[in-house]
């Protein structure tokens, strides 16, 4: 089997192997070059010590001496370049609390957690697949490297990394493996929420977010994300919804485009719809209110995960009208746009069409063909360059007080009621009407 390395990982390993040390790339990149996909990162194992790397190399960045680690500059790309070890005690189930450089590259690949990453390669020794990798590969298989039990009590992020490959490669995830999960699963709590966020987020970007339900049946959500193991047994007896809220869920984040922003709000869209839920007296369920009971309770999950604040705005305001249905019609079109910002109009119909793709067939065809309409209508509201916020006014709040206008919250009273007039007739958007409606508002 031949890796294609580049050449700046080809260069470190030469230099090494020139000075007499082992040298090989390892882990994913190994993986995806032999999957045909192309590696993010070219990581290099070798067993020259921290400071031998640093003597060989001239620019080096000292990423974690402490566990062998030191990043290697060649050109404008980085290299991580590590020392064979032997991981101590992981005390707190994330890090070890000691390390041992070892010369054995296979107890260094003993440590690592799946067989599909604890393969190493150069171009001299060839592939060096001491634990089924390339046959795990074959099967689509998600492996532990020796016992679950054991890799996982290491580092607990290891539990959800397994779900996170399998819905990134669209494996499946060996049994020993799985019960190890289910056992351990409770450890996740002893991660933190940036590890956390930073797996889950590419476990629903990946092209399968409905492997999310492997989470959820082996235990996993119940510690990271309780809130859709209750969304998970709420049913939506009514007949716009063919699916429990769980179910939508999934189904939805797989009919939206695997971008951050986007399947974070369908995998939030619908989490206030089991404190929403009730039943009338001929058995449909109603969610009213559960766009903003929704908002309240996917603000505090985004929080604990540690989420980014312009990430977590976006994905509220779009949970927030997700459910916000209006007419092909400008004026409707342009209320809604004023409420959202035309730079999230986009958002919320690639939200809305996905949302309606989850649901039942009772009357898709209509909701989609009114979500087309819409759309070009918004376009054209774009395009035209309409005034749909108070910034795109004809007026200011400085032209108000050359007006005589005081400053003060009165200002910005009448330029919201300028916008409303405006949003219901554009043309409208004048500055001498403007002005004339301020001076009517204003001697009241």
């Amino acid at each position: 089997m031949k890796i294609r390395i580049p050449a700046t990982a080809k260069a470190i390993l030469d230099a090494l192997h020139a000075r007499g040390y082992e040298a090989f790339v390892v882990g994913g990149c190994v993986r995806d070059s032999i999957l045909g996909r192309v590696p993010a990162d070219w990581d290099i194992t070798t067993n020259a010590k921290p400071e031998e790397v640093k003597r060989i190399f001239s620019r080096t960045i000292d990423t974690g001496m402490k566990h062998g680690t030191v990043t290697v500059l060649v050109g404008t790309r980085q290299h991580e370049v590590t020392t064979y070890r032997i991981d101590g005690k992981y005390s707190d189930g994330r890090h070890p609390d000691s390390v041992t450089f070892t010369p054995s590259l296979t107890e260094d690949l003993k440590r690592r957690d799946f067989t599909i990453n604890a393969m190493a390669y150069n171009d001299e020794t060839g592939l060096v697949d001491l634990f089924g990798g390339v046959e795990d590969l074959q099967k689509k298989l998600i492996r532990c490297v020796g016992n679950p039990l054991e890799r996982f009590s290491e580092d607990a992020l290891r539990i959800l990394r397994a779900v996170r490959f399998s819905a990134q490669l669209n494996f499946s995830i060996d049994e020993n493996t799985i019960a190890g999960i289910v056992i351990l699963a409770h450890t996740l709590s002893r991660i933190s929420a940036e590890r956390i966020c930073t797996e889950l987020v590419k476990l629903i970007c990946s092209d399968h977010p409905e492997y999310l339900k492997v989470a959820y049946e082996a235990g996993i959500t119940r510690v990271i994300l309780p809130e859709f193991d209750e969304m998970m047994k709420t049913p939506q007896n009514n007949p716009n919804h063919m699916y429990d809220v769980g179910t939508h869920t999934l189904v939805s984040m797989m009919n939206v485009k695997p971008e951050k922003i986007l399947r974070l709000t369908m995998l939030l869209h619908d989490v206030g719809k089991p404190s929403c839920r009730t039943t009338d007296e001929n058995g449909i369920d109603h969610f009213r209110g559960h766009g903003e009971a929704g908002v309240k309770i996917a603000q505090d999950i985004l929080r604990r995960l540690k989420m980014d604040n312009a990430t977590m705005q976006t994905v509220l305001t779009l949970i927030r009208f997700h459910d916000c249905r209006v007419l092909p019609q400008e004026r409707q079109v342009r209320r809604l746009m004023s409420r959202t910002g035309t730079d999230l109009f986009h958002d919320l119909i690639r939200v809305q069409e996905a949302d309606i793709l989850a649901q039942s067939q009772y009357r898709r065809d209509e909701k989609l063909q009114n979500i087309i309409a819409v759309t070009q209508l918004g376009e054209k509201i774009i395009r035209e360059k309409q005034p749909v916020t108070v910034h795109d006014l004809a007026i200011t709040g400085k032209d108000l007080m050359d007006a005589g206008v005081p400053e003060g919250p009165e200002i910005g009273q009448i330029l919201k009621a300028a916008l409303d007039e405006v949003l219901d007739d554009p043309a409208k958007n004048n500055r001498d009407y403007l002005l004339h409606l301020a001076a009517r508002m204003a001697r009241r």
